[in-house]
């Protein structure tokens, strides 16, 4: 929640006053601790979470034994809607990233809330709408761009996520998460760092330039913003 009481999660403060009402007596807030599983592919679901700060990524394995993220959610996203409003059976690994907390509520209060409000479940089908976008534009990224472009790309959105230029990552995760080898995340981030884009130890990562990361990102981190913004009917 912001200072003044009303809801950092984007979707939670698009609601009108009457949806917001049906919503708030089944909403507990909790903490996301990095690296809890919030969902697991193929398995039944419990909670819905509105995210109210920290990021969550939504992965899904390949038959390598191997992983990779096709969206990043948070203060902007739901983690559990779409499969509440279908089977209630998750398609994918929902792994806390970076810490934070969110609303959270049982699953049969959330379809209790989107049998009742027309606007809501609305709402909600707009937000899987942006997820498939996520997913469409990430398919086509790492299809079709290089990993330095890529790897920028990620790092705003995770920016844009955590309001913060220092993001707690390690090369080994943005690997796993990007569906690379290791020895190529090292590469392209040398050279960031050599182009005095971003400052990495082990474990963090920094965002010195930020101007100079948008202009290494792809057109895909701005095209999902925009497809974002456009599904969603928020002016930019």
């Amino acid at each position: 929640m912001t200072a003044s009481g009303h809801p950092s999660n984007q979707l939670l403060r698009m609601l009108d006053a009457a949806d917001l009402d049906l919503l708030r007596p089944h909403l507990a807030t909790v903490e996301m601790v990095r690296e809890s599983v919030l969902g697991e592919a193929g398995t039944p679901l419990r909670y819905v979470y509105f995210p109210h700060g920290g990021t969550v990524s939504i992965t899904v394995g390949l038959s390598e034994g191997q992983m990779i993220e096709v969206a990043m959610l948070g203060r902007d996203s739901v983690v559990g809607g779409g499969a509440a409003l279908a089977d209630g059976f998750a398609l994918a690994d929902a792994i806390v990233l970076f810490p934070g907390t969110a609303s959270m509520l049982e699953i049969a209060a959330f379809r209790a809330v989107a049998a009742a409000s027309i606007s809501f479940r609305s709402l909600m089908i707009r937000h899987e709408q942006v997820l498939l976008a996520h997913a469409q534009q990430s398919l086509l990224c790492n299809t079709l761009h290089p990993v330095e472009a890529r790897l920028a790309r990620w790092l705003l959105r995770a920016r844009d996520l955590s309001d913060s230029d220092i993001l707690p990552l390690t090369q080994e995760a943005l690997a796993e998460m990007m569906g690379v080898r290791r020895n190529a995340i090292s590469l392209v981030a040398h050279a960031l760092q050599r182009g005095g884009i971003i400052h990495y130890t082990r474990g963090q990562i920094e965002i010195v330039d930020l101007p100079a990361l948008q202009a290494t990102s792809c057109d895909c981190y701005a095209a999902v913003k925009t497809h974002h913004a456009a599904i969603l009917g928020i002016r930019q």
